[in-house]
């Protein structure tokens, strides 16, 4: 058995939808514990702005993306560009970052230290992909939201996609160090 914990934040559109309930009893539904619980109402803009950390893999993974969902709805690169004002992946992630932190500044979030055999692959799943235009059926994000890249910067704002969930154990411990102290 692999106990592990890890970070889940529930994101401001769950609690506006009220969600939260629905999204913790599949956590429970699958054998996981909740360990730490806390409501920020908002959170800060320093404390968000740490959690999504500006390094260069980052920025480009998240730049990548949304290039990728561009191409999947046939956006060309001259949109691309006029959204972002470039089309390279880490200038592309510092715009989605800032979008991030105004959406997550936004309203009340739930973060959770979650518990459980294997908990960081297990959490990741039952989330679904990050895209939820792209999430599979069964998944928290395929279930309860249809958002993409695309129409969140027609609206300029960040992609809603309801839940937050560590990838890694040591993003999992650095994660948990940063919202609930030290001793996670």
């Amino acid at each position: 058995m692999s106990y592990q914990r890890t970070l889940v934040v529930l994101k401001p559109d769950t609690v506006r939808r009220g969600l939260a309930g629905r999204i913790i009893a599949r956590l429970e539904d699958a054998g996981l514990d909740i360990l730490k619980m806390a409501v920020h109402s908002p959170a800060s803009r320093e404390l968000i702005s740490r959690h999504y950390r500006s390094t260069e893999a980052w920025l480009t993974g998240v730049g990548n993306k949304t290039i990728k969902s561009y191409q999947n709805v046939g956006k060309s690169v001259a949109e691309l560009i006029r959204d972002f004002g470039s089309e390279e992946p880490a200038e592309i992630g510092k715009v989605v970052k800032e979008r991030l932190i105004r959406f997550m500044t936004g309203g009340p979030l739930i973060a959770m230290v979650i518990g459980g055999n294997q908990a960081i692959k297990k959490v990741r799943s039952l989330a679904g992909y990050t895209i939820p235009a792209e999430a599979g059926p069964g998944t928290i994000r395929g279930d309860f939201s249809g958002d993409s890249p695309d129409l969140a910067t027609a609206e300029d704002r960040s992609v809603e996609n309801l839940i937050h969930a560590s990838g890694n154990t040591e993003e999992a411990d650095y994660e948990i160090g940063l919202w609930f102290g030290d001793a996670g």
